[in-house]
């Protein structure tokens, strides 16, 4: 079973060499940043804020971004003005690029307590990777994945299907390429066409093509074919384990369970249930820290929108949403919606439990818009 952590701390580093077509995450591109003040300033946010967990967090993820940009001087120093302890928590998550993963890097990392490194390979073929603006070619990730490999570190790699102009065999070719590594732990995504990036633009300009829905699930289902084969257990719509891997610190998400976001752009979870947000401002971010206070602003929540909220993540999940989660004051009208869909095979009712089965997964969001309330 999943380690289940009682609070969590996510650390946005939003910088990055250059910006990928698909991705709608803050970061800033282009331009070299100040690392230094920004550590001091994510540092000055922990500070302030650490209280609102209702004890010390038990798992770190950096994420961004590209937190394998920041020199690791910064790193260090970010790490050791925690004064967490890294290396007794049950997870440190660093996101890393290709190109950034060598042998001398794995090893400094881990010797600052990190224990687990994420990945983005997204494609092994270049034309793919062209597609949607990424830096690294097929020959760097092989070789990342290598490093990682051989260093016995515990590790997750990405992967997206459903790419411009990416046919089913395209696509299992590079889960094949993937798996023949063994990862401890990937994700794989359907590519998502966001607003205000640049793939949405281009699909808009009709200069390229969405991938049809058949073809979406033909890779869906090959996906979960080759995993199973694989001996990898799906345990949420786009992540994947060997046995007793799963990712802690994503999972914890899941269940609800108080997380801190420090940096721009990152959002929190507190102890009382209560939602914040940094607003996505690197400059004013740290303008404010200096000034020793924060730009966080509670996220307004109403107890529909908290039903909900846990709706949509547990049932992301293959363990399903407990109805003794939800407000009992929202039970009777979530049933009443789930019966439809669990005649009509899209939810499955297992005592207190709804599950969204394995095949359906992938049409998970219209099963959740018929639920919600």
């Amino acid at each position: 079973m999943t380690p289940r952590p009682a609070s969590t701390l996510y650390i946005h580093i939003p910088f990055c060499r250059s910006k990928c077509a698909y991705c709608d995450f803050y970061s800033m591109a282009g331009r070299q940043p100040e690392y230094e003040e920004y550590v001091e300033a994510v540092l000055a946010e922990w500070r302030l804020r650490r209280g609102e967990l209702p004890c010390a967090p038990q798992t770190i993820y950096l994420g961004g971004g590209t937190p394998s940009l920041l020199p690791l001087g910064d790193l260090e120093k970010l790490l050791a003005g925690l004064q967490l302890r890294p290396a007794r928590m049950l997870e440190v998550t660093i996101e890393a690029n290709p190109e950034d993963v060598t042998p001398r890097w794995i090893q400094a990392v881990s010797s600052m307590g990190i224990s687990r490194i994420s990945i983005g390979v997204q494609s092994f073929s270049s034309t793919e990777l062209r597609a949607i603006g990424r830096r690294h070619s097929p020959d760097e990730a092989l070789r990342a994945l290598d490093a990682l490999s051989a260093s016995g570190i515990n590790y997750s790699a990405d992967l997206i299907y459903g790419l411009p102009a990416q046919s089913p065999p395209d696509w299992e070719e590079n889960l094949r390429r993937l798996l023949a590594y063994r990862p401890p732990h990937f994700s794989a995504y359907l590519l998502s066409y966001e607003p205000g990036t640049p793939l949405y633009a281009r699909l808009q300009l009709h200069r390229l093509e969405q991938a049809a829905d058949c073809t979406a699930l033909a890779m869906y289902t090959r996906l979960c074919h080759c995993a199973a084969k694989a001996g990898y257990h799906h345990y949420e719509i786009s992540n994947f384990s060997q046995p007793g891997r799963e990712a802690i610190h994503n999972s914890a998400y899941w269940d609800s369970t108080p997380y801190l976001g420090l940096g721009p752009g990152a959002h929190s979870l507190d102890k009382g249930g209560v939602r914040r947000f940094n607003p996505p401002a690197v400059s004013r971010y740290i303008s404010a820290l200096r000034q020793g206070r924060t730009l966080c602003v509670i996220d307004p929540e109403t107890p529909q929108n908290r039903a909900n909220d846990i709706i949509i993540t547990a049932l992301r999940r293959d363990c399903g949403l407990d109805l003794t989660d939800i407000d009992p004051r929202f039970r009777p009208e979530v049933m009443q919606n789930a019966r439809r869909l669990v005649s009509q095979g899209c939810l499955i009712h297992v005592g207190p439990r709804l599950i969204i089965p394995e095949h359906r997964w992938l049409t998970a969001d219209a099963i959740l818009r018929d639920l919600i309330i």
